[in-house]
């Protein structure tokens, strides 16, 4: 059975992919950065297309998604997430991601509670909520009418690409394995640097960190295609970013502890702890790995993780890590407390910003006046610090 187009072999797969990546860039930039957390604003044309787009090629919900979405930020890797592996398991997430979000999807207090402005428009309310498996239906008729029974196949994969990559790879992947630029209070990882394949959505970490942010890449060398489509529909009028990561910005003349630094530091307070790890921390461990006895080397194998990674998201096994890795050097201990002492900072909740100011300086000075150098020149580099610009 033959269809409308008649296309050589690659050029189903070619189509294949465009057709699956329309509905990656759905989903990573309307549901996601738009919807979910209003990082971007989309003009109602690209807006209703991504909805449409979606009601043929998954069905989801718009406010389903959004919700569970939301919930999965305020309760990340615990008991009440809705698809952590930390809790669940990868092999549960990973296999079976979609049908946790269908059975999340029916808990009413999720939606009531987290579903807040997503669209409740007429044809939400009686085309694409009522019938949400109409959609994918057309979609496959549509898709036998234009290249025969090869559009099943296709249609089979488009239906299966967010089931995998989405909830399989992102929600189970992307708090599993991985590498992590910020020492945010979740398992979130990177799966990869160059999002390229699933929108941008492989730089999971960076997304937990600054879940406001439109933009997911925040090294030179990590590509988010997302963003880049972004700046595209940006250029045309069709998009405009609301938030952005901020911009670690210094004054080199700077040398006090002013309120400008304490604003800059609350700001910037996972990039500061980023750099605290390369310039104070990892130059120690080095240190210490080098001049190791062999018995000291075995503390030191996989120090690295346990002396940055929150306490609060370790596993029994690396807090006995750590535990045994300060007992036996010194110098790991001390810039440990003074790690801790810092985000101890930015984390009281009902201090003054004159008590947060004088601890900040407090800090400072005895950092100072331990003769560590790693800690003097971060201390130093810190005064520099100032608020971003308006």
């Amino acid at each position: 059975m033959f269809g409308l187009l008649q296309l050589p072999w690659w050029g189903y797969v070619v189509v294949t992919l465009v057709l699956t990546q329309i509905t990656i860039l759905s989903v990573t930039l309307y549901l996601h950065r738009c919807q979910a957390h209003r990082a971007l604003e989309l003009h109602p044309i690209v807006s209703h297309f991504f909805r449409f787009w979606l009601w043929l090629t998954t069905g989801m919900v718009t406010k389903e998604w959004a919700s569970i979405h939301r919930k999965h930020h305020a309760k990340v890797d615990t008991d009440a997430d809705p698809h952590s592996p930390q809790t669940r398991g990868i092999k549960k997430v990973f296999f079976e991601g979609a049908e946790l979000y269908k059975a999340e999807s029916k808990v009413k207090e999720t939606m009531e509670r987290y579903g807040e402005g997503t669209p409740d428009d007429w044809i939400e309310r009686n085309l694409y909520s009522r019938f949400s498996t109409l959609g994918v239906a057309t979609m496959l008729i549509t898709n036998v009418a234009l290249f025969g029974l090869i559009g099943v196949t296709i249609w089979a994969i488009q239906m299966a690409w967010i089931p995998l990559f989405a909830a399989g790879v992102v929600n189970g992947i992307g708090h599993y394995w991985g590498y992590r630029n910020f020492e945010s209070k979740d398992a979130s990882r990177n799966i990869l640097p160059l999002g390229v394949f699933i929108g941008g959505e492989e730089l999971h970490n960076n997304h937990h960190a600054f879940a406001t942010s439109a933009k997911f890449s925040t090294k030179w060398w990590e590509i988010d295609i997302g963003w880049g489509v972004i700046r595209l529909l940006q250029a045309v009028g069709l998009a405009k970013p609301k938030r952005t990561v901020p911009k670690l910005r210094m004054e080199p003349t700077k040398t006090a502890i002013d309120t400008d630094t304490l604003t800059a530091l609350i700001t910037y307070r996972l990039q500061v702890m980023a750099r605290y790890t390369r310039e104070v921390m990892l130059p120690v461990l080095r240190d210490e790995k080098k001049n190791a006895g062999k018995g000291n080397s075995l503390i030191l194998r996989k120090a690295r993780t346990v002396l940055v990674r929150d306490p609060s998201i370790m596993p029994a096994s690396h807090k006995l890590r750590l535990a045994n890795v300060l007992e036996n050097f010194q110098s790991l201990d001390v810039i440990y407390q003074f790690r801790l002492k810092l985000q101890d900072i930015w984390s009281r909740r009902t201090a003054s910003q004159k008590e947060l100011l004088d601890a900040l300086q407090e800090w400072c000075k005895q950092a100072e006046a331990t003769g560590i150098e790693t800690l003097l020149r971060f201390a130093k580099r810190l005064k520099m610090y100032v608020p971003q610009e308006a």
